[in-house]
């Protein structure tokens, strides 16, 4: 009774926020319960990651328009890691959702449709709408509806949107948002590429680590312990096959947000420095800058020229959610470029190098801890890769099957495992006193 109450409570904040009048009812089931306990239900056969979205192009159009956009709110069952399923709430069947790019002076004329088998009302906000609620009032649409509104796009810059039915942070934490990107009449300078990532924090039901299907909690999200933190919907889904591609001499355009609904980001490429970041899509950029902090529901542009071939990994430099999922993979091709960087000489029989070292991968809670030696499987499948660093394998192929999601799930148990073990000998050491 008290959890019901507790939900009450966060709904009805919601509820007042929109002037709204009743609140969106939970699916039956496990998307409101507690976090612990339940065995997983196993995977549908053949079940995959998400589909990635798409960078829309660019406007390139001198004059206002009325620009039409359709999103349709849709429920997916896919994959959070391997062995991991998840129920997503989806705008479109992606997350994040499609990118809405449109001009400065624009006016848009927004259709969203709820699907007929979605458990809930849904909605949507967009943080680049100049009107109450941005949109989030005016299209609280039930299963089956469909909900029309049009708002001009007065502010250049990169927008998140959200889903706004109550309980927010709840439809949020089910992967309902994405980016609006709005340009300056005269557009942003011409780059090679352009990518769009957004990062998500996600709550599951159960144990995260245990495979089968889970459902989102609201428990863990009001304490703010997400399960998973990751780019683009799901743990390697920007890695190997989906990795980033580049070439030398390439300049990169990156619209990055935080959909949240908790965390924040500390945007950081590990071996290069951004040439200009755009808070917000702001007219003025910064340069030369190593890391960009991305509060949760907002976004920036990130730039950089490529000099030198190999893979770069973006990361959340908040790096204990590395380990949660939220990296993502830039593979740039082409010559090497020795006057930039080249190595000298390394005597070391392990690979050094900043995060990707041997001495990092032992650093973690646990890892080269004796009381798992023998005790736990798990430990011996990390401990093997963390050895590839002794052999001279190449670091991108080390962090590529870091990423493999049965090492994530072996992580977080060796972690847990170690601070069961670290709270009984602080115990011990109490009674002992």
């Amino acid at each position: 009774m008290k959890r019901n109450m507790a939900f009450s409570h966060y709904c009805l904040a919601g509820l007042l926020l929109l002037g709204l009048s009743s609140c969106a009812k939970l699916p039956s089931g496990s998307s409101g319960q507690q976090s612990g306990g339940a065995k997983a239900v196993a995977l549908p056969v053949g079940l995959m990651r998400l589909p990635q979205p798409q960078v829309a192009p660019p406007v390139n159009r001198d004059n206002p328009a009325i620009v039409s956009v359709e999103l349709e709110t849709k429920v997916v069952t896919a994959l959070m890691a391997d062995g991991v399923g998840y129920t997503y709430w989806t705008y479109n069947g992606t997350v994040p959702g499609p990118m809405i790019r449109v001009r400065q002076g624009d006016t848009v004329e927004l259709t969203l449709k709820n699907s007929l088998d979605s458990p809930v009302s849904h909605s949507i906000d967009s943080h680049g709408v100049t009107g109450p609620g941005g949109g989030g009032k005016l299209t609280q649409t039930l299963p089956g509806g469909t909900s029309v509104f049009r708002f001009k796009a007065l502010n250049p810059g990169v927008y998140i949107y959200h889903c706004a039915t109550p309980m927010i942070p709840h439809h949020i934490s089910h992967g309902l948002y994405g980016l609006m990107v709005v340009e300056p009449p005269k557009g942003w300078p011409k780059v090679d590429r352009e990518f769009y990532i957004m990062q998500g924090d996600f709550y599951l039901s159960g144990d995260p680590t245990q495979p089968g299907m889970h459902e989102a909690v609201v428990d863990k999200m009001l304490k703010e312990e997400p399960d998973y933190v990751v780019f683009n919907g799901s743990v390697g889904a920007l890695s190997e096959e989906n990795a980033l591609r580049a070439n030398v001499g390439e300049t990169v355009r990156v619209f990055f947000g935080v959909g949240g609904p908790n965390t924040t980001s500390s945007v950081h490429l590990i071996g290069e420095i951004f040439d200009r970041v755009y808070p917000e899509g702001a007219s003025e950029p910064l340069s030369n800058v190593q890391s960009h902090l991305v509060p949760a529901g907002a976004a920036a542009i990130f730039e950089v020229k490529l000099d030198v071939p190999g893979t770069y990994i973006l990361v959340d430099h908040s790096l204990a959610r590395l380990h949660k999922g939220a990296a993502a993979f830039l593979t740039v091709e082409g010559p090497e470029n020795p006057a930039v960087f080249q190595s000298v000489v390394n005597t070391s029989p392990s690979i050094s190098g900043g995060h990707s070292s041997y001495s990092h991968c032992v650093g973690m809670p646990g890892l080269r801890s004796g009381r798992f030696s023998g005790e736990n499987d798990e430990y011996h499948v990390i401990d093997a890769v963390c050895r590839l660093c002794t052999t001279g394998t190449d670091p991108t192929t080390i962090w590529q099957r870091w990423f493999s999601n049965s090492l994530l799930r072996a992580i977080s148990k060796v972690s847990v495992a170690s601070a069961a073990n670290n709270a009984g000998a602080n115990s011990g050491k109490d009674q002992s006193r």
